[in-house]
C-alpha cells in the first residue's frame, strides 16, 4: 500500500528543487515542504551565471521568488547554507552538516552537480576560477577588466560564453581544449568551426590538443610545452552529479541518479529531478543526465506531480540554447551518431541542421533560427517523421510535418 505523503523534504535548493515546490503547491499538495540548499541563496537558475551577470557590470542576480515569498506566499520552509549531507532511509529522515535533522515521507533528490576539478591546478601559483555558484560568476566578473590575461580551460559552452564576455570586456583570452575542436561532444563539426571564427574575430585564441598540466604565478604550462600568459584561470571541463545522499539510500549512482519517466528511484518516496537524475532519453536511445535550464524546469514539474500521486510522464527531448556575440545556437535532442541535413545557408548566418537516424530526427540544432528551432522540438518530440527533402527545403512549412496524414 502507498504510504501517505504529509512531508515532503526537498534535498537541493536550486532551480529543480525550487520548481517541484512550486508544482506541488499548484497542484494542490497541502502537507509541508522543506527545500535544504547548500547555498546562502534563495533558489536562482544557473543560465546567469554565464550569461546576463558576465554580460553588464551591473546586471543584478535574479531569483526565481524573494525568500519571503517562498515562507510566507507558498508555505515552503527553506534551509539555506545547510548542505544535506546523510539521509536515514529506514527512520526516513535527512541530516544536514550541522546536526539538524527533517523527516520526510517522500523525498526529492534535486542535488545538482559540482565541477569538475583539474587536478593539475589544485595547488596553482596562480588564481584559479570555477563557474558553478553566484560568489563565483561575480568573482569572475571583477576580474575581467580591460587588459586582463584570461586563460579559459575547457572550449565547451560554459568556457565559450565565459570567453565571449571577458572578450568583449577588452581582455586577452585565451582558451585551452584538449580536443581537436570546440564543442566537440554535442555540435558538429561546421558549429565548432563558425563559433571558433566568429570568437577569433573578437580577439580571443585557441590552442587545440593540449592539457594543462602544470602553472607558475603569471602563466599555465600545456602538455605541448607552451606557457600561456594568464592573470586568471577559469576552468570549465563539465561536471560531476553529486550523489552522496543517493549512495547513503544504497541507490545505484555511478553515473548519476538511475530514474524511471516518472523520476521515481529504487528507493520507496524517492525521487530525483534536475542535472543529477539519470533519464531515459529516446534522442539518445540510452539513460542520460540531463544538464540543462530546461530540463531542470519541466522534469521538476513533472516529478513533483508523481510525488502526490499524479501519474505525470516526462519524454521531454533535451534542449539547450548559448548566445555568443550575434549567435544564438539552440539544440534540441541528440545531434551525434547520426546524418545530417542542412537546412537553409549556413553563409547566410541564419540556418538549422537536422539529425537523422534513419528516417527519424533525433536532434537539431538552429543558428539564428529561433522559429525553425521551435517547430524542429516538436517534430522530435511527437517522434514524427517527415521526408527529408522536405526538412532540406527552407520554403517548407515545418507545422506541416506534424499534421495526420
Amino acid at each position: 500500500m502507498a504510504r501517505t505523503i504529509n512531508d515532503i523534504v526537498i534535498a537541493g535548493a536550486g532551480q529543480a528543487g525550487a520548481r517541484a515546490a512550486e508544482a506541488l503547491r499548484a497542484r494542490g499538495f497541502k502537507g509541508s515542504i522543506t527545500m535544504i540548499g547548500e547555498e546562502p541563496h534563495p533558489p536562482y537558475e544557473r543560465p546567469q551565471l554565464s550569461k546576463s551577470l558576465l554580460q553588464s557590470s551591473d546586471a543584478t542576480v535574479a531569483y526565481i521568488k524573494k525568500a519571503a515569498n517562498w515562507t510566507e506566499t507558498l508555505d515552503v520552509r527553506i534551509e539555506t547554507g545547510a548542505a544535506a549531507i546523510d539521509c536515514d532511509p529506514d527512520r526516513r529522515i535527512v541530516s544536514t552538516a550541522d546536526g539538524r535533522t527533517f523527516h520526510f515521507d517522500g523525498l526529492l533528490l534535486a542535488t545538482g552537480t559540482r565541477p569538475r576539478r583539474l587536478a593539475a591546478l589544485e595547488d596553482a601559483h596562480i588564481e584559479v576560477q570555477y563557474l558553478r555558484s553566484l560568489e563565483d560568476a561575480l568573482q569572475f566578473r571583477r576580474h575581467i577588466q580591460a587588459g586582463s590575461r584570461i586563460a579559459i580551460v575547457g572550449g565547451g559552452v560554459i568556457g565559450l560564453e565565459a570567453a565571449c564576455a571577458a572578450a568583449r570586456n577588452g581582455c586577452h583570452v585565451t582558451v585551452i581544449e584538449s580536443e581537436e575542436r570546440l564543442l566537440a561532444r554535442a555540435f558538429p563539426g561546421l558549429i565548432s568551426r563558425l563559433v571558433a571564427d566568429r570568437h577569433r574575430s573578437h580577439g580571443v585564441e585557441f590552442v587545440f590538443g593540449a592539457t594543462v598540466i602544470g602553472s607558475t604565478s603569471a602563466s599555465v604550462g600545456l602538455s605541448n610545452g607552451a606557457q600561456i600568459p594568464a592573470d586568471l584561470v577559469l576552468v570549465g571541463i563539465g561536471v560531476t552529479p553529486s550523489t552522496e545522499l543517493a549512495i547513503r539510500l544504497g541507490l545505484p549512482a555511478a553515473e548519476g541518479i538511475a530514474v524511471d519517466n516518472c523520476g521515481r528511484t529504487a528507493a520507496p518516496e524517492v525521487f530525483c529531478a534536475g542535472d543529477a537524475a539519470l533519464q531515459w532519453s529516446r534522442c539518445h536511445g540510452r539513460a542520460v543526465r540531463v544538464e540543462t535550464w530546461a530540463n531542470a524546469q519541466n522534469q521538476a514539474i513533472s516529478v513533483a506531480a508523481n510525488m502526490i500521486g499524479d501519474a505525470v510522464e516526462y519524454n521531454d527531448p533535451p534542449w539547450f540554447w548559448t548566445d555568443q556575440y550575434d549567435l544564438n545556437i539552440q539544440v534540441a535532442g541528440d545531434m551525434r551518431e547520426a546524418e545530417h541535413i542542412v537546412r537553409g545557408n549556413p553563409d547566410s548566418g541564419r540556418f538549422s541542421i537536422i539529425a537523422m537516424r534513419g528516417a527519424e530526427p533525433v536532434g537539431a540544432l538552429s543558428v539564428n533560427a529561433a522559429k525553425d528551432m521551435a517547430m524542429l522540438r516538436r517534430i522530435i518530440a511527437a517522434n514524427a517523421k517527415p521526408q527529408r527533402a522536405d526538412l532540406e527545403s527552407p520554403g517548407y512549412d515545418l507545422r506541416a510535418a506534424l499534421k495526420p496524414h
